[in-house]
Protein backbone atom coordinates (compact mmCIF):
# COMPACT_ATOMS: atom_id res chain seq x y z
CA UNK A 1 0.00 0.00 0.00
CA UNK A 2 1.48 3.57 -0.66
CA UNK A 3 0.15 6.36 1.79
CA UNK A 4 0.13 8.74 -0.93
CA UNK A 5 -2.81 6.53 -2.06
CA UNK A 6 -4.62 6.23 1.24
CA UNK A 7 -6.87 9.44 0.79
CA UNK A 8 -8.75 7.95 -2.03
CA UNK A 9 -10.09 5.51 0.21
CA UNK A 10 -10.32 7.69 3.24
CA UNK A 11 -12.37 10.44 1.03
CA UNK A 12 -16.48 10.39 1.66
CA UNK A 13 -17.94 8.28 -1.08
CA UNK A 14 -20.82 5.93 -1.96
CA UNK A 15 -18.02 3.50 -2.86
CA UNK A 16 -15.69 3.14 0.10
CA UNK A 17 -16.66 -0.19 0.82
CA UNK A 18 -15.89 -1.12 -2.84
CA UNK A 19 -12.95 0.37 -3.18
CA UNK A 20 -11.15 -1.05 -0.17
CA UNK A 21 -12.35 -4.70 -1.13
CA UNK A 22 -10.85 -4.14 -4.44
CA UNK A 23 -7.89 -2.28 -3.12
CA UNK A 24 -7.01 -5.65 -0.99
CA UNK A 25 -7.48 -8.25 -4.88
CA UNK A 26 -5.15 -6.01 -6.53
CA UNK A 27 -2.45 -5.34 -4.12
CA UNK A 28 -2.97 -9.39 -3.59
CA UNK A 29 -1.83 -9.64 -7.45
CA UNK A 30 1.77 -8.27 -6.55
CA UNK A 31 1.36 -4.51 -8.42
CA UNK A 32 2.93 -1.36 -7.60
CA UNK A 33 0.10 1.20 -6.24
CA UNK A 34 0.29 5.09 -7.53
CA UNK A 35 -1.16 8.08 -7.70
CA UNK A 36 -2.68 8.92 -11.53
CA UNK A 37 -4.85 10.97 -12.28
CA UNK A 38 -6.29 11.51 -8.93
CA UNK A 39 -7.08 7.67 -8.86
CA UNK A 40 -5.47 4.47 -7.09
CA UNK A 41 -3.19 2.99 -10.54
CA UNK A 42 -1.54 -0.32 -10.27
CA UNK A 43 1.29 -0.76 -12.32
CA UNK A 44 3.63 -3.67 -13.23
CA UNK A 45 7.52 -2.35 -13.72
CA UNK A 46 6.14 0.90 -14.52
CA UNK A 47 3.69 0.20 -17.14
CA UNK A 48 -0.34 0.94 -16.44
CA UNK A 49 -2.20 -2.20 -15.78
CA UNK A 50 -5.75 -1.21 -13.35
CA UNK A 51 -6.65 1.97 -12.21
CA UNK A 52 -9.66 1.91 -9.64
CA UNK A 53 -12.16 4.46 -10.06
CA UNK A 54 -15.94 5.35 -9.68
CA UNK A 55 -18.87 6.99 -10.99
CA UNK A 56 -22.45 7.80 -10.27
CA UNK A 57 -23.88 4.95 -11.25
CA UNK A 58 -21.01 2.57 -10.37
CA UNK A 59 -17.37 1.76 -9.47
CA UNK A 60 -15.10 -0.13 -11.54
CA UNK A 61 -11.45 -1.48 -12.47
CA UNK A 62 -9.84 -0.31 -15.68
CA UNK A 63 -7.76 -2.55 -17.08
CA UNK A 64 -5.65 -0.50 -19.43
CA UNK A 65 -5.22 -3.13 -22.18
CA UNK A 66 -8.42 -4.72 -21.76
CA UNK A 67 -8.75 -5.06 -25.48
CA UNK A 68 -6.07 -7.62 -25.44
CA UNK A 69 -7.71 -9.58 -22.74
CA UNK A 70 -9.70 -13.02 -23.50
CA UNK A 71 -12.51 -12.27 -21.59
CA UNK A 72 -13.75 -15.37 -21.01
CA UNK A 73 -16.51 -14.13 -18.60
CA UNK A 74 -17.65 -11.82 -21.06
CA UNK A 75 -18.07 -8.74 -18.11
CA UNK A 76 -14.79 -6.28 -19.99
CA UNK A 77 -16.98 -3.43 -20.97
CA UNK A 78 -15.45 -0.76 -23.55
CA UNK A 79 -16.57 3.07 -22.24
CA UNK A 80 -17.57 4.79 -25.77
CA UNK A 81 -16.76 3.24 -29.13
CA UNK A 82 -13.94 5.74 -29.47
CA UNK A 83 -12.29 3.89 -25.84
CA UNK A 84 -9.63 2.46 -28.45
CA UNK A 85 -7.41 0.15 -25.50
CA UNK A 86 -8.75 0.18 -22.37
CA UNK A 87 -11.76 -2.04 -20.87
CA UNK A 88 -13.86 -1.71 -17.69
CA UNK A 89 -15.21 -4.11 -15.08
CA UNK A 90 -17.81 -2.24 -13.61
CA UNK A 91 -19.75 -2.71 -10.00
CA UNK A 92 -22.81 -1.66 -8.41
CA UNK A 93 -22.46 -3.39 -4.92
CA UNK A 94 -19.78 -5.05 -2.33
CA UNK A 95 -21.54 -8.61 -2.82
CA UNK A 96 -20.92 -8.34 -6.86
CA UNK A 97 -17.27 -8.05 -6.07
CA UNK A 98 -16.97 -10.73 -3.78
CA UNK A 99 -18.51 -13.15 -5.75
CA UNK A 100 -16.16 -12.95 -8.47
CA UNK A 101 -13.54 -12.33 -6.91
CA UNK A 102 -11.09 -15.35 -8.09
CA UNK A 103 -12.33 -14.42 -11.52
CA UNK A 104 -10.83 -10.67 -11.15
CA UNK A 105 -7.34 -11.60 -10.01
CA UNK A 106 -7.14 -14.25 -12.58
CA UNK A 107 -8.16 -10.88 -15.25
CA UNK A 108 -5.24 -8.82 -13.35
CA UNK A 109 -2.65 -11.96 -13.41
CA UNK A 110 -3.76 -12.01 -17.47
CA UNK A 111 -3.17 -7.99 -17.98
CA UNK A 112 0.48 -8.92 -16.17
CA UNK A 113 1.51 -11.62 -18.54
CA UNK A 114 0.31 -9.11 -21.27
CA UNK A 115 2.66 -6.61 -20.26
CA UNK A 116 5.23 -9.31 -19.45
CA UNK A 117 5.01 -10.38 -23.02
CA UNK A 118 5.25 -6.61 -24.11
CA UNK A 119 2.03 -6.54 -25.99
CA UNK A 120 0.31 -3.48 -27.44
CA UNK A 121 -3.03 -2.36 -28.75
CA UNK A 122 -3.12 -1.91 -32.48
CA UNK A 123 -4.60 1.80 -32.50
CA UNK A 124 -6.85 3.16 -35.70
CA UNK A 125 -5.09 5.15 -37.76
CA UNK A 126 -6.32 8.97 -37.69
CA UNK A 127 -7.47 8.05 -41.26
CA UNK A 128 -9.43 5.79 -39.99
CA UNK A 129 -11.49 8.31 -37.57
CA UNK A 130 -14.74 9.55 -38.86
CA UNK A 131 -13.98 13.42 -40.28
CA UNK A 132 -16.73 15.68 -39.90
CA UNK A 133 -17.97 17.29 -43.37
CA UNK A 134 -17.51 20.60 -41.62
CA UNK A 135 -13.47 20.35 -41.24
CA UNK A 136 -13.08 18.81 -44.60
CA UNK A 137 -14.57 21.46 -45.91
CA UNK A 138 -12.47 23.70 -43.80
CA UNK A 139 -9.32 21.91 -44.44
CA UNK A 140 -10.62 22.01 -48.48
CA UNK A 141 -11.07 25.81 -48.48
CA UNK A 142 -7.65 26.58 -46.42
CA UNK A 143 -4.53 24.81 -47.53
CA UNK A 144 -2.23 26.52 -44.88
CA UNK A 145 -5.14 24.51 -42.43
CA UNK A 146 -4.65 21.81 -43.98
CA UNK A 147 -1.31 21.33 -44.07
CA UNK A 148 -0.91 22.79 -40.38
CA UNK A 149 -3.49 20.10 -39.37
CA UNK A 150 -1.18 17.30 -41.29
CA UNK A 151 1.45 18.37 -39.48
CA UNK A 152 -0.10 17.64 -36.07
CA UNK A 153 1.10 14.42 -34.23
CA UNK A 154 -1.26 11.14 -34.78
CA UNK A 155 -2.90 11.80 -31.34
CA UNK A 156 -3.45 15.48 -31.73
CA UNK A 157 -5.13 14.55 -34.81
CA UNK A 158 -7.25 12.41 -33.23
CA UNK A 159 -8.56 14.56 -30.08
CA UNK A 160 -9.40 17.32 -32.66
CA UNK A 161 -11.71 14.62 -34.76
CA UNK A 162 -13.42 13.23 -31.57
CA UNK A 163 -14.00 17.01 -30.50
CA UNK A 164 -15.37 17.57 -33.53
CA UNK A 165 -17.20 14.67 -34.48
CA UNK A 166 -19.20 14.48 -30.76
CA UNK A 167 -20.85 17.84 -31.21
CA UNK A 168 -24.63 16.57 -32.57
CA UNK A 169 -25.25 19.81 -34.24
CA UNK A 170 -23.76 21.69 -37.01
CA UNK A 171 -23.39 24.99 -35.89
CA UNK A 172 -21.53 23.35 -32.99
CA UNK A 173 -19.48 21.27 -34.89
CA UNK A 174 -18.59 24.74 -36.70
CA UNK A 175 -18.16 26.41 -33.67
CA UNK A 176 -15.35 23.99 -32.17
CA UNK A 177 -13.56 24.37 -35.58
CA UNK A 178 -13.59 27.83 -35.69
CA UNK A 179 -12.19 28.26 -31.93
CA UNK A 180 -9.69 25.28 -32.68
CA UNK A 181 -7.90 26.81 -36.15
CA UNK A 182 -5.15 28.98 -34.06
CA UNK A 183 -4.19 26.22 -32.06
CA UNK A 184 -3.85 23.90 -35.04
CA UNK A 185 -1.89 26.97 -36.65
CA UNK A 186 0.23 27.24 -33.58
CA UNK A 187 0.90 23.22 -33.53
CA UNK A 188 -0.74 22.53 -30.61
CA UNK A 189 -3.50 19.90 -29.48
CA UNK A 190 -6.83 20.94 -27.53
CA UNK A 191 -5.28 20.27 -24.12
CA UNK A 192 -1.99 21.82 -24.85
Amino acid sequence: MNPKVDWFFEKDSKWQAEYKHLRTIVLDCGLTEELKWGCPCYNFKGANVVLIHGFKEYCAYLLHKGALLKDTENILIQQTENVQSARQIRFTNLEAITEIETVLKAYIYEAIEVEKAGLKVELKKTKEFNMPEEFEKALNENADLKAAFEALTPGRQRGYLLYFSQAKQSKTRESRIEKSIPLIFEGKGLND
